[in-house]
């Protein structure tokens, strides 16, 4: 298996999702804006999850469980932050966690900080 390559995939796929999100946000589509951002973080976070343990990761969607297998060691807020976005990975894709369509301020608040995770993120390929 070529490691480079499926970390690049992650990679690839989380910066075309983050684009796809930011297009959704923009048109007013919310709970889909946001799921894709959750979705961008996701395929960062399998990105690192992939170069440390040399091969593809695991079939989740837990934020907090790919850091920590991504041996990561997010911060105290960061840690908050996963915890909280990934409902927006379940919204998308069970009915029974659907709740109301999120307004223009929460998806603007969502998306404040999940900007800042992908950066530290990408960062940490440096």
């Amino acid at each position: 298996m070529d490691i480079q390559k499926q970390i690049a995939y992650w990679r690839d796929g989380a910066e075309e999702e983050m684009e796809l999100a930011e297009e959704l946000l923009q048109k007013g589509r919310f709970r889909h804006a946001l799921f894709f951002a959750e979705l961008a973080v996701e395929k960062m976070l399998k990105a690192h999850v992939a170069r440390q343990v040399g091969g593809v990761p695991p079939k989740t969607h837990n934020l907090l469980r790919l850091a920590e297998l991504g041996e990561l060691n997010p911060t105290g807020a960061q840690s908050a932050f996963l915890a909280r976005f990934q409902e927006y990975c379940l919204e998308g894709r069970y009915p029974e966690f659907r709740r109301l369509l999120p307004s223009r301020e929460e998806a603007d608040t969502g998306f404040r900080e999940c900007r800042e995770i992908p950066t530290w993120l990408r960062n940490l390929f440096n």
